[in-house]
């Protein structure tokens, strides 16, 4: 979601403009059973043994959206806010960029094996949005997230290059749609390749910058953009009680909140999820993943 050059060290998204985050709240309210091109989706609901034998039921169907008018890539950026059903997605990002292999090679970790080691201890279900470049670069820790239940994985770019023009300080796509569709193709490509058998049909524009032109180059890949609702400010963050407050003050039934799963560029975020996990259980909230709250938006549980 972030750039982490060091000429670009914005003070994460806890300035994204109101406008911004607007935009990002035009979800759609309908869910449909549309495969993404990461998901198990295509397969039948049984399998073609022959009668008489016990069939084998396919993966469900991961939820999402359906696409906007002109088959624009629709957007989720919160679940229902029925008090009642106090749930809250905790969503993290794992950053990479196309063209910082030198730096992980020269030591610079963009993991956070501390941070997935205390969502495990804490038994806190959560949605990781990873890049192909990502994937690549720490395939033993993709392929064990992707493995564990208590995680689902999805897409993040491969290059997490901007799919608009001024992002963060991002590199950008040039506003090219062919390689918008083929950088959300190839970061999927990678993340099976590093060992995620079933990625989830969930794109995270780097940035969370996007308009009508990405929107619709990436709208044919059947993916649902999410986006957020709080903002986690550990983007280069060093106070971990300032990133907690800023979540618990933002939360409220349905949230997805954005944080970080790098150690160069948010090293505060462990210690700021210790802090936000039993206060908000404390106040009665559920721990769910993304694709739960695209489903009970639609009545889907």
């Amino acid at each position: 979601m972030i750039s982490r050059r060091s000429r670009h060290r914005v003070p994460a998204l806890r300035l994204l403009p109101a406008a911004a985050l607007a935009a990002a709240l035009a979800s759609c309210g309908t869910t449909t059973a549309h495969p993404g091109p990461g998901s198990s989706a295509a397969a039948p609901a049984t399998s073609s043994a022959p009668s008489g034998r016990h069939s084998t039921p396919a993966t469900p169907r991961p939820p999402t959206l359906a696409p906007g008018p002109g088959g624009l890539t629709p957007v989720f950026s919160h679940g229902p806010r029925e008090a009642a059903h106090k749930t809250v997605a905790l969503t993290f990002d794992a950053d990479m960029t196309a063209d910082e292999g030198p730096r992980a090679a020269a030591g610079e970790r963009f993991d956070n094996p501390a941070l997935i080691g205390t969502l495990r201890a804490l038994e806190v279900p959560a949605t990781v949005f990873m890049t192909g470049r990502w994937a690549e670069e720490y395939p033993d820790e993709a392929r064990a997230l992707g493995h564990d239940p208590l995680f689902e994985v999805a897409n993040h770019s491969y290059s997490h290059y901007s799919f608009t023009g001024d992002c963060y300080g991002l590199p950008t796509l040039d506003g090219d749609t062919d390689r918008m569709r083929t950088d959300v193709e190839r970061a999927f490509t990678a993340i099976r390749a590093a060992g995620v058998p079933h990625p989830m049909p969930y794109f995270r524009f780097p940035g969370g910058c996007h308009d009508r032109r990405s929107l619709r180059a990436v709208g044919a890949l059947g993916v649902t953009a999410v986006q957020w609702d709080v903002v986690g400010g550990d983007a280069f963050a060093t106070d971990a009680d300032a990133v907690a407050r800023q979540v618990l003050d933002g939360v409220r039934p349905g949230s997805v909140v954005v944080l970080h799963c790098t150690r160069s560029a948010a090293p505060a975020t462990e210690r700021a999820v210790r802090k936000i996990v039993p206060e908000l259980r404390e106040r009665g909230y559920r721990f769910v993943r993304v694709s739960e709250l695209i489903g009970a938006s639609a009545g889907r549980h």
